[in-house]
């Protein structure tokens, strides 16, 4: 099982227009998202897969106000293992060395190496 990864983002409502829409469209993946107390910040709870398909949301969406969330998100997504590392590599057939090492957060070596086994696995 997916550990959870538990995200405060500080004046949610005050950086996005649209909140409602983008709060749906977290939720939408499984992820919740709560206010903390009576305070601006927000706790976004979601598992490593679930924060990707937000990004991923997100990044195709039109909203320009939406764009920090991705940086946010993704700097707390941890691709440690070599396994997740392939995993996130299955998802995205077509991503390029350069393109995994930036997601993922990899050494070169550890990106050729993962591209490398997903040409072999077709």
């Amino acid at each position: 099982m997916a550990a959870e990864i538990s995200i405060i983002l500080p004046s949610f409502l005050r950086k996005s227009l649209k909140a409602y829409a983008l709060k749906a469209l977290i939720r939408e993946h499984g992820c919740t998202l709560n206010r903390i107390g009576r305070s601006r910040n927000w706790q976004l709870k979601g598992t490593t897969d679930q924060l990707e398909l937000v990004i991923n949301d997100i990044a195709q969406s039109d909203e320009a106000s939406w764009q920090w969330l991705i940086k946010k998100l993704s700097s707390h997504i941890e691709y440690s293992t070599h396994e997740s590392l392939l995993a996130l590599a299955k998802r995205n057939p077509n991503i390029t060395v350069n393109e995994l090492m930036a997601k993922a957060n990899c050494t070169l070596a550890q990106a050729r190496q993962i591209i490398d086994e997903l040409e072999w696995l077709d």
